[in-house]
């Protein structure tokens, strides 16, 4: 029932834009300002350029997706910008479909392909207020390695990295 592969051109954006809106919604009833709550499908084309985006499909629907991103030295993380390390980001799955697996197994790709191309360590980033994201990256085995402040954001992050086995 579940297939993870990379976004296709022929993939709508509109959809995608969509889903993350519908995914970041309880996020944003936090009162959290997460870019993905309300952005652009501009903006969705935008932040997945120069990314790794992979896409989840539940029976042959979209049901999830997430970023990867190799060493990002523009970003105002600066842990993003480390030498060997890959970021996760803007993963999101269905709400009728969270529960499933979906977000772990689009995890478990992100983490494939940052080792495949040679990443030692997978950071992310999330809201500190949201305890049970910060829980959940600490089960999957991310710990807290920096905060940062995203220009714009109503709340600090907290910045998590995975090390990553062979990398």
């Amino acid at each position: 029932m579940l297939h993870i592969r990379r976004l296709q051109s022929t993939d709508s954006l509109e959809q995608l834009t969509a889903l993350l809106h519908r995914g970041y919604a309880p996020l944003g009833a936090m009162g959290l300002n997460y870019t993905a709550v309300d952005q652009t499908v501009e903006v969705t084309a935008e932040r997945i350029q120069g990314g790794h985006c992979f896409v989840a499909l539940w029976s042959g629907e979209l049901a999830g997706t997430v970023l990867g991103k190799p060493q990002d030295l523009e970003s105002e993380c600066e842990y993003f910008g480390r030498p060997g390390v890959a970021s996760l980001r803007q993963l999101a799955v269905e709400p009728s479909l969270q529960g499933k697996g979906i977000g772990r197994a689009l995890i478990a790709a992100c983490e494939r392909w940052a080792r495949e191309s040679g990443f030692a360590e997978l950071a992310l980033d999330t809201a500190e207020p949201a305890t049970h994201l910060v829980a959940l990256y600490a089960r999957l085995g991310f710990a807290q390695v920096d905060t940062v402040q995203w220009p714009g954001k109503c709340y600090r992050s907290v910045v998590m990295s995975k090390r990553l086995a062979g990398g």
